[in-house]
């Protein structure tokens, strides 16, 4: 088990590599899934076999309030069906944060419940903001669950120019799942938990 890292370097390099995410151009990403309320992408991952995908779609309301309903705190947990508990372990300055959560079975319980270990930061981006999280080696696996790894991951949450009101929201995900899974269940959930993701959303913020 490694200790905790150094906050701020290790912030500072996980927005670094999300803004590079975000500068990837429209011609590496294939689409994976296209609904009402997003499009996800996706590509081949730098850090591991898997797929980097990427989410976009337009969110009626405030960048702050849908960050909020995003990053660790008390919204989360009440409006992601796929998350099953969070604490936080250890807050830092700068919200910095190192939070464990568990998540529900997939596709039929194909792939079972799973644990994060996820330190998480957010900060401005532009005109709004940029919640970002990496999953560390910390703290002792409990029973029952697989140990899942996000590699770096965050979402770009800014306001549309012509409409304050709304906010476009993209994601970038690439979630180790681990445990003995065929690649094909894998990206079947990716694609479908990120769809999901948008329109849980949104009837929460319209709650």
């Amino acid at each position: 088990m490694d200790p905790l890292p150094n906050p701020a370097p290790l912030a500072s390099k996980l927005r670094n590599t999300l803004v590079r995410y975000h500068s990837i151009g429209d011609g590496e990403w294939r689409v994976a899934k296209k609904t009402k309320d997003a499009t996800v992408w996706r590509k081949p991952s730098e850090e591991f076999s898997g797929y980097l995908y990427k989410a976009q779609g337009v969110v009626e309301d405030v960048t702050n309030r849908i960050v909020d309903h995003i990053r660790p705190g008390p919204y989360r947990l009440h409006w992601d069906s796929l998350m099953t508990s969070m604490d936080i372990l250890e807050t830092f300055e700068e919200n910095c944060c190192v939070m464990r959560y568990t998540t529900a079975g997939q596709l039929w319980n194909i792939i079972a419940s799973r644990e994060f270990v996820d330190f998480s930061y957010t900060t401005s981006y532009e005109d709004g903001l940029l919640t970002c999280g990496i999953s560390l080696d910390y703290g002792e696996v409990r029973p029952n669950f697989v140990r899942g790894f996000n590699h770096p991951c965050g979402w770009f949450c800014v306001p549309l120019k012509d409409s304050p009101g709304h906010s476009l929201l993209t994601g970038y995900i690439q979630t180790e799942l681990r445990g003995m899974l065929p690649q094909s269940a894998v990206d079947t959930a990716m694609s479908s938990t990120l769809a999901n993701f948008y329109s849980d959303l949104k009837k929460a913020l319209k709650a």
